[in-house]
């Protein structure tokens, strides 16, 4: 029996192997070449516990359709999305679960059109739930292959490594696949890697996989300021999320490296596109224009940021949660390539990280609370009702913007919650107006 729940959005994610497993898997790999009509993909997998099994019943159930598939075995995601834009695959797929708990797994499957695009778990599920499949007259074949080199090239293809300096830089893996590729990374880098974590390991022994859980975050900083580092960065699971640690050890928002990227981007792309979504910081925007630019405001979501470049004719992307896509990779995310990109500003600018991000952003924005509801359409009413005064726009969920303070409230996409964001132009008024909105929210919630 299918569990429709693990059906999300943009992917597949689901506890293995309860509500995912190789059963699953095979129908799901059946469905996916029928509904996308894909003739030959490139598929990798993560270390996570189930990834084995699950790509295996994959390439079965595709390659049962006619599907000739490429397994390139072990990778960070973005190899995927490489390979499948680069060696002009029909579709490309990744068996992860990204920065999710240890107990799940999951499914995360493109088609390539004019750049990558996302296939949803949900779509998949409408196709499958009622059919059975019939195999192909012929089966499609199924291959090893390798592209680290070609991957690697691609990665410093957006770089210039005699520009960077020897930095001395803590890298937590979280015993994710970071811990496979930063060592190949660093071989041509003049840097002095401190690694974390580096062995794969599913059960994630260190820390949970998500970089934004505070958990997460002791050990980098406490081995950032013992190691005197430069600055540290910390990966996910699947590594397209990448948070940059400063030499004091302290995290910088996702939003604020955005900054720090579009400015890389638009001095070597004048009047060039960026996009980001309704939760980042209005610093955002305001700076994009600032620097000459097009700020290309989007919903939440790495999917929807992709195509706001795309849509656009943007260079580059970026989000709160730390995906950052770009044009010149197929319009996919990619952390490493963020990461190189970085290294090579931080060396122009000649100055500590902290130092660089100071005065970038000067609004104070609370981390984004979560709150059970059920009757969320009517919560969301009551929001834009309360604070009819203000500016409103619902491109996700409903924006309310006033002189010194903003509010985003939207709903998730896969649990019964509320997700909201507040931002001051103090921290007296981001906390002010934070609790005026919880307290409300909460009163008019069941």
């Amino acid at each position: 029996m299918l569990n429709p729940k693990i059906f999300k959005s943009y992917d597949i994610r689901g506890i293995y192997p309860t509500d995912l497993n190789g059963e699953t898997a095979f129908l799901v790999g059946q469905g996916y070449a029928r509904l996308t009509g894909v003739k030959k993909i490139v598929v990798g997998r993560d270390m996570r516990i189930g990834s084995p099994e699950l790509t295996k019943k994959f390439i079965e159930g595709a390659a049962s359709q006619g599907v000739a598939v490429d397994d390139i075995g072990q990778v960070p995601i973005d190899m995927v999305y490489f390979s499948t834009g680069f060696f002009k695959y029909d579709g490309g797929l990744m068996i992860t679960a990204s920065h999710n708990p240890k107990e799940y797994n999951g499914v995360k499957m493109t088609v390539f059109n004019n750049g990558l695009n996302m296939i949803s778990g949900q779509k998949i599920y409408e196709f499958i739930k009622d059919k059975k499949f019939s195999p192909a007259d012929k089966p499609g074949s199924v291959s090893k292959k390798d592209f680290w080199q070609d991957y690697l090239n691609h990665i410093f293809s957006f770089t210039d490594i005699a520009k960077i300096k020897p930095f001395k830089i803590v890298v937590d893996a979280g015993n994710g696949m970071a811990g496979k590729v930063m060592p190949l990374i660093f071989e041509k880098l003049p840097c002095q890697l401190i690694p974390l974590n580096f062995e794969l390991d599913g059960n994630f022994p260190a820390h949970p996989s998500n970089p934004l859980l505070p958990e997460s975050q002791v050990q980098i900083r406490k081995k950032i300021l013992e190691e005197k580092a430069d600055f540290g960065i910390i990966m996910d699971g699947d590594t397209d999320r990448l948070f940059f640690v400063t030499e004091k050890g302290d995290f910088i928002r996702a939003d604020t490296t955005l900054l720090i990227l579009a400015k890389f981007f638009l001095e070597r792309n004048p009047g060039a596109a960026v996009a980001y979504n309704v939760i980042c910081s209005k610093a955002v925007p305001q700076r994009i224009k600032e620097w000459g630019g097009r700020p290309i405001r989007t919903p939440v979501g790495f999917v929807n940021v992709a195509k706001g470049i795309k849509d656009n004719n943007g260079i580059m992307g970026g989000e709160v949660s730390a995906h950052y896509s770009f044009r010149d990779n197929y319009y996919s995310d990619s952390g490493f390539i963020a990461f190189v990109i970085l290294l090579m500003l931080i060396s122009e600018h000649n100055k500590k990280l902290s130092e660089i991000i100071e005065g970038l952003n000067p609004y104070f924005r609370a981390d984004e609370t979560n709150i059970e509801v059920k009757n969320i359409p009517e919560v969301i009413l009551a929001v834009k009702n309360k604070f009819s005064d203000g500016h409103q726009d619902e491109l996700d969920g409903v924006t309310i913007e006033y002189k010194d303070w903003w509010l985003n409230v939207r709903p998730s996409n896969t649990e019964p919650l509320l997700r909201i964001t507040v931002e001051g132009n103090t921290k007296e008024i981001m906390e002010t107006k934070l609790k005026k909105v919880l307290n409300f929210i909460k009163a008019v919630a069941k």
